[in-house]
C-alpha cells in the first residue's frame, strides 16, 4: 500500500508543467483530427468529387492549420513527433 507521502510526492507536479502537458494533449488531439481531414481530402480528391476551387480551398485551409499548428507548438517548445502518443502494444497514435 502506498504511503500518505509518497503519494503526495508522486501528485506534487508545478503548474506549468500540468500546463504544458495538458497543452500538449489537446494539440495532439487536434493534430489526429487534422491528419484525418488530410486524408479525407486526399481521398475526395483522388476520387474527383471536389472542383479545382474546392480543391484550392481545402489546400489552403490545409496549409494554414499546419501554420497555426507550427505556431502552437512552438509555445511550449514541442517538435510534432512529441505529440504522437505511445499506446504500448498498438504502436503510436500518429505514425505511419
Amino acid at each position: 500500500m502506498m504511503s500518505d507521502t509518497t503519494l503526495a510526492q508522486r501528485l506534487e507536479t508545478d503548474k506549468d508543467s500540468v500546463e504544458r502537458d495538458l497543452f500538449k494533449l489537446v494539440l495532439t488531439i487536434i493534430e489526429l483530427v487534422r491528419d484525418l481531414m488530410e486524408r479525407q481530402a486526399i481521398r475526395r480528391v483522388d476520387e474527383g468529387d471536389l472542383s479545382d476551387e474546392q480543391v484550392e480551398e481545402i489546400g489552403t485551409a490545409l496549409m494554414r492549420l499546419e501554420s497555426a499548428m507550427t505556431d502552437l507548438r512552438s509555445r511550449y517548445d514541442l517538435r510534432p513527433e512529441d505529440l504522437d502518443l505511445d499506446l504500448g502494444p498498438l504502436g503510436q497514435l500518429l505514425g505511419d
